[in-house]
Parts: structure tokens; sequence; C-alpha cells
């Protein structure tokens, strides 16, 4: 086997590869042995025709496909080795020549390899760090949640439907005098102004009374989930069974004891000031390193292979997947709910996955060049962390974590100590 490197364009690179012919016919041998037991000839029981006698009824050729197959991979590597080529795609395969008993094979293979750059004044970078001050008013706010969290919901009679009010309805959907699948509900919970239903359906619900009838007018959004709906009329037929406001409870320090572990309302204040001065300073902290990580990028300048973004992108697809699975939603029902399409989505995470990867890339060469590693002791930290985070033994995690995962934990903690080793150098502007 030979190579050569014959068009070489931003991330691209295409290789030649000769495979000679005493190499290929090889394959074809391997090749006839994997497929003879496959062959019915006449004469012969079952897999014990010879070759010649094979390729006379079906043609020279008729191994062809699995040598290649056999043949170009362990090629392949050796041509990448030959011309030190560090790729991040899967090659796409040409065929260069009419492949001819007892002559060489031509292949071209064009694939993607990591760009070529260079990364220099990262030291003293100056960034801009923005501080985040609790004031009284975010503790208040956070006193408020905790108030409407532990609401509690009372029947009213005495009054008409207002806004807020939660409502126990029937109801009945139709357009052009015809129900609807998915348009029929009884006693269902309904929050008035919290814009769970139709536009338009909430608000002319307020002003009615436990026990009346109505009639509420609607038009489905044009870009609603079921195309046969969309932008169609609708008539629903509405009962009221009953209407519910909230009752907030007083804050004071009894509401404390019963929220919390404090037995005053100041306690419970204090407490939550000092997690929220915590939550601050970590907040200002990761954006000072984002911010860091993305002034040092922006002074790089890289072509990103196409492949690497792509696979970035379907990382945080499945990422997305993962988030929307705690609503109960996957991607399909996703993009019923949103009318688009994955590649919709691809689209928008594109820029971000470009960004990502760039700084990953860059954050990579400078760890390289300044010789940053992880110790034993490093990555022994770091499994009792994630044995602490998902409940487990240590000992029982560290059994179940193959090469792959243990190199891949490596490759982290090199990155966060580039992004220490950066913040470290940075100047606050």
């Amino acid at each position: 086997m030979n190579s050569e490197v014959i068009k070489k364009e931003d991330t691209k690179v295409t290789l030649k590869i000769v495979v000679e012919a005493s190499k290929f016919e090889e394959a074809v041998t391997k090749a006839y042995n994997k497929m003879k037991s496959k062959f019915n000839i006449p004469g012969f029981r079952k897999g014990k025709a010879p070759k010649k006698i094979i390729e006379a009824q079906y043609g020279v050729e008729v191994f062809y496909e699995d040598a290649i197959n056999i043949c170009f991979p362990e090629a392949y590597e050796a041509a990448l080795k030959e011309q030190n080529i560090d790729p991040v795609s899967h090659p796409q395969i040409d065929i260069e020549n009419e492949i001819t008993k007892g002559e060489d094979v031509v292949f071209t293979a064009e694939v993607e390899v990591m760009p070529e750059f260079t990364v220099e004044n990262y030291k003293g970078i100056e960034v801009e760090k923005v501080e985040y001050n609790v004031q009284e008013e975010d503790v208040q706010k956070e006193l408020d949640a905790m108030v409407e969290k532990n609401a509690r919901m009372i029947s009213v009679e005495d009054r008409a439907v207002k806004d807020g009010d939660m409502v126990v309805i029937d109801y009945k959907g139709m357009v052009d005098g015809v129900a609807f699948p998915g348009g029929t509900a009884e006693k269902q919970n309904l929050n008035i102004g919290s814009g769970q239903f139709i536009p338009g359906f909430e608000e002319q619900l307020v002003g009615a009374n436990i026990n009346d009838d109505l009639k509420v007018n609607v038009t489905f959004p044009e870009k609603y989930h079921s195309e046969d709906l969309a932008g169609k009329e609708a008539t629903f037929e509405v009962k009221i069974h009953e209407i519910k406001e909230k009752e907030l409870p007083e804050l004071d320090d009894e509401f404390a004891k019963d929220v919390s572990e404090f037995d005053t309302l100041e306690e419970l204040k204090s407490d939550l000031k000092n997690k929220l001065e915590e939550t601050a300073k970590n907040k200002a902290e990761q954006e000072f390193q984002n911010n860091v990580v993305e002034a040092v990028s922006n002074t790089v300048d890289i072509t990103i292979p196409d492949a690497m973004v792509e696979r970035q992108i379907d990382n945080m697809l499945k990422e997305f997947e993962y988030s929307l699975g705690y609503q109960g939603l996957n991607l399909e029902t996703y993009f019923n709910i949103t009318g688009s399409k994955e590649e919709d989505l691809r689209n928008q995470m594109r820029e971000d996955a470009k960004k990502k990867v760039k700084s990953e890339l860059v954050l990579d060469k400078i760890g390289n060049k300044e010789n940053i590693e992880v110790s034993e002791e490093d990555i022994e930290k770091e499994v009792e962390k994630m044995a602490e985070q998902y409940n487990q033994e240590v000992a029982a995690l560290k059994e179940r974590l193959g090469e792959q995962e243990i190199n891949y934990l490596k490759d982290n903690l090199i990155l966060k100590k580039t992004v220490d080793f950066l913040v470290e150098n940075a100047k606050v502007s």
C-alpha cells in the first residue's frame, strides 16, 4: 500500500490510496472464504465450490465489493498514519479505476481533519467582571414565591369569576357544529389568566357564575399543533361547576416555622439572603469564566470542520430531549406543539455549537502548550464527587467506569484546569 495527499483545502484532505494487486487478491480470497457457503453450484456440495468456478459462473467481480470492505479499512488507517492525518469525520470513498484482475486498485478518500491554528497572547487578557448584589427586594421575591407555593384554593359561591381564579368546568368544542377529537372534557381545572387554553377562551369566562352555561367563541392559532384545527373558528359549550380563589398564608413567624427549620421570619430572611448571595457569587464567577474563554477564543481564527459542528449539535439535541423528559415530553411532541422540524432546531443550535467547538479546540491547544495534566488524585476526587452526586458507592462506580469513560473524565478535567489557568491569568477590566 502507498498513499499521497492530492488535495488540501481548509479542513478537508483528499488522499490517493493504492492497494497492490497482490493485496487485493488476498482480500478477494478472504471474501470468497466468507461467502462461499452462500453459493449453490451444480456438481458441488454447498460451500465447496472452488473460487474459480464461482467466478466463472457469476463473474470475476462477484467478490469485489466484499474484498473492498476487507482491504480498504486497513489501507486507509495505514495512509492516515503515513501522512500524519488526524481525521474528525468518516471518509467519502471513491474507486478511481475499473477493478481488473492482476492490477492495483486505486481509491480516493476525502476526509475532514483537525484544523491547524496557533494561539498567542492568551495570558493577561482583559475581561469585565460583573458583580451581582443581593437587595432586600430579591429576598422579598423569594418570600413571596414561598407564600404563593403554600397558598390554598378555597371555594367561593357569592361572586362571579374574576382574573386569577381557578374554575372547574365542563367543555365541548365544535368546528362547523361538529365536535373534534380532544375538544371535550369534564370537571377540568383552569386557572384564569394562565394562558393554558386557546387565546381568548379564558377571558370570556370572567363574569360568569356557578352553574352558568355559556358559549365561548375562539379562533385557533395559525400555527397550531393540530393542522386540522389551525386557523379554524370554534365554539365551546362551557358549564361552570365551581369557582376557587387563592388564599395566601400570613408572612410571619408561624409561616417560617411551617415552611423551614427556623423559628422566626428574620432567621428565614437571613438564610434566604445568604443563599442568594452565594448564588450571585457563583453566577458572577461562572460568567467571568465564560467571558474569559470567549475573549481568548475571539483572538483565534479557525475554520471549524462541519463534522465537529454536527456532532456537537447531536449532543445538544440529546441534552435538549433529556430536559424535555422532565416535562413529560419528547422531541416528536415538541415538534408537533411548535410546528417545527428537527432541521429547524439544528439550525437554531448551529451557531452555539460552532462557538462551543471552537472554545474546546482553543482550550485543548492551550492545555497542550502549557503542559496541563491531571493526576490520579484529581481523577479520584472527581469520581468521588460523581458518586456523591448520583448517590452511589465509590467502589461500585469505579468498577463500571471503562477506559473510554476515564479518558473522557481526564479530558474534561484538563479543560477545567485550562479554564482555571486562563482565569487566574486574566485581568479584570
